[in-house]
């Protein structure tokens, strides 16, 4: 809890083996909350672990952010640690869900829009969350492109051949 102190890592996981996860056959272990599941990892720094990391998987189901804040600040609580989300900068308490669900959805949107996260997708191509789409699929958007681009070639080479003589 204290800054500058070393972290207790076995004092986490002692709490965190009271909880319902998994360990998977890749040694990493999953929280299996309400609303999903969470990946657990170690997060290393000159090969001494300086921290307890929570993945939680790309999509825009928020119900799973806010549970995993809810549940993640208590154990930090029990465990006496601190709960940081490395993107907002700063220390968390439960109260923080609306902030951390806020952060989260920018990134989701970002990893489907700019980095292709499949798993994001669907939020970043217009998607609302009611299931309809508010614009054209990217197939579609795709399509319309290379027929714009095949009907300007094709008055290009007519043009020419025309200019030339060619009729």
């Amino acid at each position: 809890m204290t800054p500058g102190t070393p972290y207790e890592a076995a004092r986490v996981d002692g709490h965190l083996s009271e909880k319902r996860v998994s360990v998977r056959a890749d040694g990493n272990r999953l929280w299996h909350l309400q609303h999903g599941d969470v990946e657990v990892g170690e997060l290393r720094e000159g090969g001494q672990v300086v921290a307890t990391e929570l993945r939680i998987p790309l999509s825009e189901r928020t119900d799973l952010v806010r549970e995993v804040v809810s549940e993640a600040a208590l154990l930090a609580t029990q465990a006496g640690a601190r709960l940081v989300d490395p993107q907002l900068g700063r220390s968390l308490s439960a109260n923080d869900d609306g902030v951390v669900v806020d952060q989260y959805l920018r990134t989701v949107r970002y990893a489907g829009e700019v980095a292709g996260v499949p798993e994001a997708m669907g939020s970043s191509y217009g998607q609302d969350p009611a299931g309809g789409a508010r614009g054209f699929q990217p197939g579609t958007k795709f399509l319309f492109i290379a027929l714009g681009v095949f009907i300007f070639l094709y008055l290009l080479v007519d043009s020419m051949t025309t200019s030339l003589g060619g009729r």
